[in-house]
């Protein structure tokens, strides 16, 4: 292809709205283009890339036996409602639309577990028929409300999305496992560092599920490594090691309860700065989150309050409605003294398993109490790993200190179990002793336009993009030097252009009217694996330039020599 007729603009500066590496150079290079926030268009070159990320990703799942299928992006609101997610996502979170005259409401698909259950209950109504897997590489729709970084966070996107269907649990468990490690070597072909750690399953559903992290210093999520035993689990998930006080530990003594008039001062900071001592640190007090749990109990979460909460999946901070109904929980000062008599549950972070004492709410607006004791003024119902885990908490499996990786989310597995076929219509099967059962699912997604901009950020230096030969939109970069002036260097150039062609080789021929500079600057910039330079003094000896980009080295090599040794690094 000469890129004298590629639809490509470089350009020398950045667009002032591109924070990170990957953005600004993709839209510099000219293989995406800014259409609305979060919303990009690809252009010729980013969209070879794209393809030849799709390929890699179709090649091992079609290995492995999953089919691919294309899945409606409009998706009726009634399969969202039988499912329950279209209130669990919400009316302002949910991209949905009105499309014909009669008023139905249609979903643009952020997902297609509603979808893909629908499509092959109609088709598979025997266990003969299981297991299934299928996956399609689609566009999908997202509220996102704060896009940025190019591709790493957008409306719109291009997703890989699977889903098995299996006769039971422990089939859909060999399901998940073959797609997974399908997962992994999609990703050693794509030249990423991927960490795969347990996480949580958010609005997708499910028990056990994995999040494919690539480390990165442009991350907005982080996950917890040990590296003494690879323990490894996003910030959500994690967990951390310590020890369960005994029943009988001694309490402190000639501690007593002081209670301490703090107008204004619903927050731990307040509450530390309103003491002005500094010997008071946030450690020093007891967090004290009202909360339902996943069985709609009015609960009692304690802290330290120097570490942020972890929740389990299920349960919610206190709304207005709830503090309405427990009084005895007064919002910004709540403690657990004689929680449990008010019909409170009380849990614990490992953190508070020290006595004390204790600085924490008192139960009465702008009052906190001082010389509060586990023990004596509270007791817990629940001990567990309440609080998100921090670098230099215990290994919850081995005890070592752990490691926070800033990371960016690159796939995301789940086993849903029967989550959706329970509660969509027709979601059976004829069983081997005649009986009915529900598919037991699994979910796989992949972010395939947030991948370009991933490799992007891992794979680039000050000079542009430096793509994996796996990903580059073409094998080499033919740059003819001065051809307008120097026929036998048109000649050559084109000569060589049409034997790297006839060889099967995909070239990016420069043969454009501007200076070497400008040339030399766009190659960098474009990152394309080898940059093959022809000019009039290599033709008259004879010889072209190599260079990888990767690396920078370069070398000569015969202008008329084997293809092969034009290529090799």
């Amino acid at each position: 292809m000469r890129m004298s007729a590629v639809l490509v603009r470089t350009l020398r500066e950045a667009p002032a709205d591109a924070e990170v590496a990957s953005h600004q150079l993709l839209v510099r290079a000219g293989y995406i283009r800014r259409l609305a926030s979060g919303v990009y268009t690809f252009l010729p070159l980013g969209l070879r890339v794209l393809h030849r990320l799709e390929a890699i990703i179709r090649e091992e799942l079609d290995q492995v036996g999953c089919q691919e299928v294309l899945l409606p992006a409009l998706h009726p609101i009634e399969l969202w409602e039988q499912s329950g997610r279209a209130a669990l996502f919400g009316s302002d979170a949910l991209p949905a639309l009105t499309v014909d005259g009669r008023g139905g409401t249609f979903v643009l698909g952020p997902t297609h577990e509603e979808v893909v259950t629908a499509t092959v209950a109609a088709e598979v109504d025997s266990y003969r028929q299981l297991p299934q897997t299928v996956y399609q590489i689609q566009v999908k729709f997202r509220d996102e409300a704060r896009p940025r970084f190019g591709l790493l966070r957008t409306r719109e996107l291009i997703m890989c999305d699977g889903y098995s269907f299996d006769v039971d649990k422990e089939a859909m468990q060999d399901s998940y496992r073959i797609v997974y490690d399908a997962y992994l070597r999609i990703f050693e072909r794509l030249s990423l560092d991927v960490s795969p750690v347990e996480a949580q399953s958010g609005a997708i559903g499910g028990d056990v599920n994995h999040e494919f992290m690539v480390p990165s210093v442009v991350g907005e999520d982080h996950f917890v490594r040990c590296p003494g035993c690879g323990y490894a689990a996003n910030v959500e998930a994690a967990t951390r090691a310590g020890v369960i006080p005994a029943d009988d530990a001694a309490v402190p003594e000639g501690v007593s309860i002081v209670e301490h008039h703090t107008p204004g001062c619903p927050g731990i900071g307040d509450v530390v700065a309103f003491f002005d001592d500094a010997t008071i640190t946030p450690g020093d007090l007891l967090k004290s989150l009202a909360l339902v749990d996943d069985q709609g109990r009015a609960t009692l979460l304690l802290l330290s309050g120097d570490r942020e909460a972890r929740l389990p999946g299920g349960w919610r901070l206190f709304d207005d409605d709830d503090f309405a109904r427990h009084p005895f929980l007064v919002k910004g000062y709540i403690g657990p003294m004689g929680a449990q008599s008010q019909g409170a549950r009380v849990v614990a972070d490992l953190g508070v398993a020290r006595p004390g004492p204790w600085i924490t709410g008192a139960n009465k607006v702008d009052h906190h109490a001082g010389g509060v004791l586990l023990g004596r003024d509270f007791a817990v119902d629940e001990w567990g790993s309440f609080a998100e885990v921090v670098t230099g908490d215990g290994c919850s499996r081995c005890g070592e200190p752990v490691e926070l990786v800033r990371s960016v989310e690159a796939a995301h597995t789940f086993q849903l179990g029967t989550k959706y076929s329970d509660v969509m219509p027709g979601a059976t099967f004829v069983t081997e002793d005649g009986g009915e059962s529900v598919f037991s699912m699994g979910c796989y997604g992949m972010g395939v336009s947030r991948l370009v901009a991933v490799i992007a950020e891992e794979h680039h230096d000050d000079k542009g993009l430096v793509w994996p030969s796996a990903l580059a939109p073409f094998q080499v970069h033919l740059a003819a030097l001065g051809a307008g002036r120097a026929p036998e260097v048109a000649e050559a150039a084109d000569a060589l252009h049409d034997r790297l062609v006839a060889a099967g080789i995909d070239v990016l021929y420069d043969d454009r009217d501007v200076s070497p500079g400008v040339k030399f600057a766009d190659a960098d910039l474009l990152g394309i694996p080898v940059r093959l330079v022809v000019g009039a003094k290599g033709v008259a000896r004879g010889i072209v330039e190599v260079r990888q980009r990767a690396t920078g080295d370069e070398r000569e090599a015969p202008l008329d020599g084997p293809i092969e040794d034009l290529l090799a690094g």
